[in-house]
């Protein structure tokens, strides 16, 4: 269930961010990406506090990223990892070039 969940929402070209109301790395990738100004319908912020299922989710995660830890962000079906590695691609003008290879830009 946790996998079909996880699946269901980066199956597409968007940029999908999974976390917690009471993390502020996740409030704080938020925020960089709206900044951003990604097209609607590219984005996605599955709070994960709102699962029954919260901890298959999060197992599910480690399995497929590495990391159990929030935010896990996706962009298309990729995980780029927390809010660091968001602000370090960013910093480096390489998230531009990956959000406009999926047409969020």
């Amino acid at each position: 269930m946790a996998e079909q969940f996880v699946a269901s929402h980066i199956a597409s070209d968007t940029v999908v961010v999974f976390g917690k109301k009471s993390c502020p790395f996740c409030q704080r990738a938020l925020d960089l990406l709206k900044q951003i100004n990604i097209k609607s319908g590219h984005f996605k912020y599955i709070d994960l506090t709102s699962q029954k299922n919260m901890d298959d989710i999060q197992d599910y995660l480690m399995q497929l990223t590495g990391a159990r830890t929030v935010p896990r962000i996706f962009i298309g079906e990729t995980c780029i990892g927390g809010f660091t590695d968001l602000d370090a691609l960013n910093n480096s003008g390489e998230l531009s070039v990956m959000l406009q290879k999926i047409g969020a830009l």
